[in-house]
């Protein structure tokens, strides 16, 4: 099961203004905004992206880390010091935007993780959004898993992760949502497995919690919706467990994509654990099946949207 993320986060990011007009979702004629191919030059800035209210969506075509049009959409990849996992092992070098023929669009987030069972060989990864004022409503993203390493020697305690958390884990209002695949096990337990934690306080650790024991390798839409005082994750369309009461959002979050270790069992050479995203979609204050998240997600594409955000700012 999940422990604390004692994360040191940065916060130096572009926000864009929100438009004055929002289109219906048929009616949007979807220019690219962050519109990144690999050979593509970066631009400085993407246009003001407009469509159906409360609704951000990223399918991630951008040309890199570096690429402006991440931090003007509200992208950072975490590069440095904090937890959890193996301390002070983020790094940016694992995160990459490439080609990928069984992806909608044919366009990937890749998160690769790498260790040779040694700190100074360990490089973890996470992109998070920064300042994206997301509470209650749908989360959703289609999430590639690893069942074993790309390259390598298995049996690495790795964790993938989509989960939405406070931007500060001191806060008194403290949320974090979290989907956690462990396909080799941690904390003493067996893999696979996935893990649903709901979290009231990170200190002392505040939790209630769900395991699913399923392989999950490839392709899978992950999804949280969190409404009318509940939270309910669900896999392919299949609800894992609800949480209620306490263990509910009580402020507004930032969305972490992440692939770290929980330690390090063993030496004996390099090995690299990959973690896909095709795209993330979240609906504000509604609930909304994960047919209807598709057929957004499918007119987005369709109209060659790769991003949008017309959620109102606090």
């Amino acid at each position: 099961m999940s422990q604390p993320r004692r994360t040191s986060r940065r916060h130096a990011w572009a926000v864009l203004t929100l438009p004055a007009l929002l289109c219906a979702l048929t009616a949007c004629s979807g220019a690219p905004a962050s519109g990144k191919s690999a050979d593509a030059p970066a631009r400085s800035a993407p246009p003001t992206p407009s469509g159906p209210p409360g609704t951000l969506f990223d399918n991630f075509h951008y040309s890199g880390p570096e690429d402006p049009s991440l931090t003007a959409n509200g992208w950072e990849v975490r590069d440095g010091a904090g937890s959890p996992g193996i301390k002070d092992t983020w790094s940016s070098a694992g995160a990459g935007f490439l080609s990928d023929a069984t992806a909608q669009g044919g366009r990937v987030l890749q998160l690769q993780a790498s260790t040779d069972g040694t700190k100074q060989g360990t490089k973890q990864v996470e992109v998070q959004s920064t300042g994206t004022d997301l509470f209650t409503g749908t989360y959703a993203a289609r999430v590639h898993f690893g069942n074993k390493p790309t390259s390598g020697r298995n049996g690495d305690h790795v964790v993938q992760t989509f989960f939405p958390i406070s931007p500060s884990d001191s806060s008194a209002n403290y949320s974090e949502l979290d989907h956690e695949y462990l396909p080799n096990g941690g904390w003493g337990s067996v893999g696979p497995r996935l893990d649903n934690v709901s979290w009231y306080k990170a200190d002392p650790p505040d939790r209630v919690n769900h395991t699913f024991k399923q392989r999950l390798e490839g392709w899978h839409i992950m999804m949280i919706t969190a409404v009318d005082g509940k939270v309910t994750y669900s896999l392919d369309g299949k609800e894992l467990f609800t949480s209620s009461g306490k263990y509910v959002p009580r402020e507004k979050m930032d969305i972490h994509f992440s692939n770290w270790f929980i330690d390090l069992p063993f030496t004996g050479g390099p090995r690299t654990w990959d973690m896909k995203v095709n795209w993330f979609y979240y609906k504000a204050d509604e609930a909304v099946s994960q047919a209807e998240v598709q057929k957004a997600v499918d007119g987005f594409y369709s109209a060659g949207t790769n991003y949008i955000n017309t959620v109102p700012k606090s």
